[in-house]
């Protein structure tokens, strides 16, 4: 059985939360924790902690430029829609950890934890036919954009029915039919390849004539990614060219374990950083957002998909969110403070969004409960699913690798190497 090496929140919490499930061998994806067996360290997740809340600070909408205090009034459908996917978010992740700890996983898992009105708000104001691109903390993006939890978890695990054939993993979730065009292991990496992607949006509705070319891509990244060059040049080309682009910041105030305020410098006049102020000096709205706040993020997301698809070029969307978790499993997250957790785990936007829609009448106890039972049989179907799943074959180890599917190359004539006559002689002469 394996050792726990890796921690949670604190090194005895992890141990201990785990400790019973690795010493009993009956099936694992008919057990799992609920909230009052979750650790400590996973409370944070699920109860309201009254120590205080961070302010936002005031943004601007993208129409008038004035602060929205209100947002705009939804329907019962929506309400079930934002409120299960981001339940569905939720319950996967805290799977995963689950799954990691019993050995399922391997490599890095970045959990999205306490991130999750970032992503339904975003994703769910999108159309199917739209584009997103992820970062390494990809899951619940895929989720959100549709891809089916049995491919996501069966990826995880390495099987081959994942969605990339468990050659991707947990940071590289990818997904052609979904137009999920990836999670990406390095930061920063996803940014051109969405900026790409709604180039070729553009261009095929301004070079081609294509009246229906009138799709979006939305990027997402983190707070550390906006010190990078990449992100400078593509707001630059996105501007210069009017791309249909919605950057999205996850300002979760951590990258890795540097601080937001010690890595990136404030605008003139201010005394902490802004990183919605650089959308402006690109010629862009430039948002700021409660990232804990559903509604408040499906708004501004709403108004930057209708400025794209009219033409009008991208926007710069602020986030400003919390991770309920260390940077990975990986890490014993002992650098954040516990007051810090605390004070954001008081406003985790799943009992944020539940209360509201129980108070406006657009869901009722019965339905919460319905739906969180409905999450949580798709979950453990996942795993049940994911681990039952076949491995892949050792002859697929080059495959997506190498332009030849054998590793061996091309030759002059366009055929494979390996194929030509002198290959298996060693005449490299009749080779090329």
């Amino acid at each position: 059985m394996r050792t726990l090496t890796h921690t949670l929140h604190s090194p005895a919490g992890c141990r201990n939360a785990h400790a019973s499930h690795l010493q009993h061998p009956q099936s694992f994806h008919a057990r799992r924790l609920n909230r009052a067996q979750r650790p400590a360290s996973l409370q944070i997740c699920c109860q309201a902690v009254a120590t205080g809340t961070p302010p936002v600070k005031e943004g601007t909408s993208i129409s008038n430029g004035a602060a929205k205090s209100k947002s705009k009034k939804i329907s019962p459908e929506v309400a079930t829609t934002l409120y299960r996917d981001m339940v569905l978010g939720r319950e996967f992740e805290e799977m995963c950890a689950q799954m990691y700890y019993r050995g399922k996983m391997f490599g890095f898992v970045h959990l999205y934890s306490g991130q999750e009105a970032v992503s339904t708000g975003i994703i769910k104001a999108m159309r199917a036919d739209d584009y997103i691109c992820s970062t390494y903390r990809d899951h619940v993006h895929a989720l959100s954009k549709g891809v089916p939890s049995r491919g996501i978890m069966a990826e995880l695990f390495g099987k081959k029915t994942g969605i990339c054939r468990g050659q991707g993993g947990s940071m590289h979730m990818f997904s052609k039919e979904h137009r999920m065009l990836g999670g990406f292991a390095f930061i920063g990496e996803g940014i051109p390849v969405g900026l790409g992607a709604a180039f070729r949006v553009k261009y095929q509705k301004d070079a081609v004539g294509d009246e229906s070319a009138d799709q979006v891509c939305a990027s997402f990244f983190g707070d550390g990614t906006c010190n990078n060059g990449q992100f400078y040049e593509c707001l630059n080309m996105a501007s210069l060219y009017k791309l249909p682009c919605i950057f999205v910041v996850e300002n979760n105030l951590w990258a890795i374990g540097m601080n937001h305020p010690r890595a990136t410098g404030p605008s003139e006049g201010d005394t902490a950083p802004a990183i919605y102020k650089k959308g402006p000096a690109f010629g862009m709205p430039g948002v700021l957002v409660d990232g804990m706040d559903v509604l408040k993020v499906r708004q501004v997301a709403e108004e930057a998909v209708e400025r794209a698809r009219k033409g009008l070029g991208p926007t710069l969307i602020e986030a400003e969110t919390y991770r309920f978790r260390g940077h990975s499993l990986a890490d014993p997250d002992e650098l954040r403070k516990k007051e810090e957790k605390a004070a954001w785990g008081a406003r985790d936007p799943i009992p944020q969004f539940r209360k509201y829609a129980l108070d406006e009448g657009l869901l009722t106890e019965q339905q919460i409960k319905d739906i969180d039972k409905d999450v949580q049989a798709e979950v453990e179907d996942a795993v049940q699913y994911a681990d039952e799943s076949p491995k892949p074959e050792k002859g697929q180890l080059l495959e997506n690798v190498f332009a030849d599917p054998k590793g061996f190359g091309i030759a002059a004539n366009g055929s494979y190497r390996y194929q030509s006559p002198g290959f298996h002689s060693g005449n490299t002469a009749a080779i090329d």
